[in-house]
């Protein structure tokens, strides 16, 4: 079985958004002119580090190449691979054909802040093990989802430890 992947937003997973404060850890950057700053925290670097021992990860957002260009120096990170989503504003769902071309028949975890019905019904219809994780946009990333998505990516490879 090939690596499980783990799909990453950006905007409400790495970078939070609907407070008038960043929350605690983060700090804001002001990267694009005349839009709101991106709160980033830089312990985020090092949970997808770690998660890249078990994990093949990617970029599944609208900041498309800027996200390595912009966010991964800031997260201190190595440049990951970029699903390319089409230009924004599009709607959330738009990007399931997108991860479904992407991910094929491997395995994948997918955190995200909008996962709409139809990603549950994509999830749910594979024959690859699927996992979504719904980050509260206000928060962000939290450890406790690092930590299900590396012990689910495991969970899966225990088996050919076996073999």
């Amino acid at each position: 079985m090939d690596r499980p992947l783990l799909l990453l937003d950006v905007d409400g997973v790495l970078n939070p958004y609907g407070t008038s404060q960043p929350p605690a850890g983060y700090a804001e950057h002001h990267l694009f002119p005349g839009e709101d700053p991106v709160r980033v925290n830089p312990t985020h670097g090092a949970w997808i580090s770690e998660a890249s021992a078990v994990l093949d990860i990617a970029w599944a957002t609208s900041w498309n190449d800027e996200a390595n260009q912009l966010l991964a120096p800031l997260l201190r990170i190595t440049p990951l691979p970029v699903i390319t989503m089409p230009p924004a504003p599009f709607h959330p769902s738009d990007k399931i054909p997108i991860i479904a071309a992407y991910a094929q028949q491997r395995p994948a975890a997918w955190i995200d802040d909008l996962h709409t019905p139809q990603a549950h019904i994509w999830a749910a219809a594979r024959s690859s093990p699927t996992l979504l994780i719904t980050a509260d946009p206000t928060i962000g990333l939290t450890r406790s989802s690092i930590d299900h998505v590396m012990a689910w990516a495991k969970a899966l490879q225990r088996p050919l430890a076996n073999s």
